[in-house]
């Protein structure tokens, strides 16, 4: 079996291979702009690479995969939150006091989702000086121009500029909200660089330019792909609404820059997310973070576990736009806690080592679903029936196959302990269930007292019957 990934550059499905077998796969995803907590949409292209670096580590071993995520800190709206939060301090220090709280709190969420951290998270600030080189580098080459304090990229000069998105410069222009200046020769020319405003931060200009200034925000991810993955690499992710103008424009200046046909061989994107079947926006009030979701029960009237959450949102193909609703929270919530609760039992009673996993092949069904553009959908189907061999066949190969795919897709951890994980509500609907099957033994109804008992099980959760009278439950070891 081949991994066959959709590439929106060819708009077709291509057979993967490394550009250099010796140095691996090198892959780059565009990472946050650290100024608030990150909300849901955000989380679906952390969760899709995270999978995509999960599968690609399994296939070629976790030293010959580099993945690099990029932190964005430099941000007219980091700024204005620093300003507004620490009025009294100078705006330098005000910025990277927001930057830091935003990027742990960033951490902390992707980390309940079940997300690896990347093998280099580079920081903006850290890149000035290959951005300078970069520009510099484009003023050289012809492709870029000074005026009035400003870089900017001529975007007339690559002939071959809209190609990532199918569409021609006309047709850009038309439909883009492109900034009117004067010292732009052509409206779609864009920003490399620009002169800062009083009290905002600011670092020596490239081009020979005496004004301290900042970078456009597209040369940041062109300066740190390059400083970490080359000129050239294998896959660059993102989602779709990056398509255009960030990473047509990123493809504009690496490729000009180096002189190179290509700057990443594979374009992924994940689609479009909307909440219960409208756009998520501030102004319709049913705009959600991760850590709401995790820590409030604004959504759903219920505190939500992270992998559930991830749950979620691989039920729906990668590519195809995803409705966040509380119904299909709901359902993923009941399939994982399920999953897990079988899983820690696997862990304990047929699975001597679960750290040993990875080293074993996938099962050929889950193998193929993945391998397939990432086909989250069909790898959960067939996690369905590996846990139904599980269960009811007592299958031991499906056990490990069932707990193997689990962690791949991100959804089983080593540390977990079920019990840490119960929250109050969760809590309530145990002591419910036992409280129906001791009604269920007064009545001498061991049909109905057996089904909770395996119900519970599966959840995680041993009964035990005192000597007493009562019964007790605690979480599978």
């Amino acid at each position: 079996m081949e991994l066959r990934l959709y590439n929106t550059l060819t708009k077709e499905k291509e057979v993967f291979a490394p550009l250099d077998p010796a140095r691996g796969v090198r892959m780059y995803v565009c990472g946050p702009t650290v100024y608030d907590f990150a909300h849901i949409g955000n989380a679906r292209p952390v969760i899709v690479f995270d999978v995509l670096y999960r599968l690609l580590r399994h296939l070629y071993g976790k030293d010959k995969v580099k993945y690099v995520r990029n932190i964005t800190d430099v941000d007219d709206k980091i700024n204005a939150r620093a300003a507004q939060e620490y009025p009294n301090l100078p705006l330098n220090e005000a910025i990277r006091l927001v930057t830091e709280k935003t990027e742990k709190q960033f951490h902390e969420d992707v980390d309940a989702l079940g997300c690896l951290r990347p093998d280099v998270e580079p920081r903006a600030t850290e890149h000035i000086g290959e951005m300078r080189d970069l520009i510099d580098r484009l003023v050289k080459a012809g492709f870029a121009y000074v005026e009035q304090d400003h870089v900017l990229f001529e975007v007339g000069k690559m002939q071959d500029y809209g190609r990532l998105a199918r569409r021609s410069l006309d047709e850009m222009e038309a439909g883009a909200r492109v900034e009117v200046a004067p010292y732009k020769r052509n409206p779609m020319d864009f920003v490399l660089w620009k002169p800062s405003k009083p009290n905002e931060p600011g670092w020596p200009s490239p081009a020979g330019i005496k004004a301290p200034g900042r970078p456009g925000w597209h040369i940041e991810c062109s300066a740190m792909s390059w400083k970490h993955l080359g000129e050239t690499f294998d896959i660059h992710g993102g989602g779709i609404d990056l398509v255009f103008p960030h990473h047509e424009n990123e493809i504009a200046q690496s490729r000009c820059a180096f002189h190179a046909p290509i700057m990443a061989k594979t374009w992924m994107h994940n689609g479009f997310l909307q909440v219960e079947g409208e756009k998520m926006s501030k102004s319709l009030g049913n705009f959600i973070t991760i850590r709401e979701l995790l820590v409030t029960e604004k959504f759903g009237g219920q505190k939500w576990h992270g992998q559930a959450l991830r749950l979620a949102m691989l039920k729906t193909h990668y590519r195809q736009p995803i409705d966040w609703t509380v119904r299909a929270l709901e359902e993923a919530d009941k399939t994982w806690r399920e999953w897990q609760g079988l899983a820690i039992a696997l862990s304990a009673n047929v699975l001597e080592d679960m750290s040993k996993l990875p080293s074993r092949p996938l099962h050929p069904a889950i193998l193929k679903a993945l391998q397939d553009d990432l086909n989250t959908p069909l790898a959960i189907a067939e996690l369905h029936k590996l846990r139904n061999a599980a269960v009811h066949d007592h299958s031991k190969e499906s056990a490990v196959a069932f707990s193997d795919a689990l962690r791949v897709l991100g959804l089983f951890k080593d540390d977990y302990s079920l019990q840490s994980q119960l929250s109050d509500a969760e809590n309530k609907a145990v002591e419910q269930k036992v409280l129906e099957r001791n009604a269920a033994r007064a009545k001498k109804d061991w049909k109905e007292s057996d089904r909770i008992r395996d119900e519970l099980k599966a959840m995680g959760v041993v009964i035990k019957d005192n000597k007493d009278g009562t019964t007790s439950w605690e979480i599978a070891r």
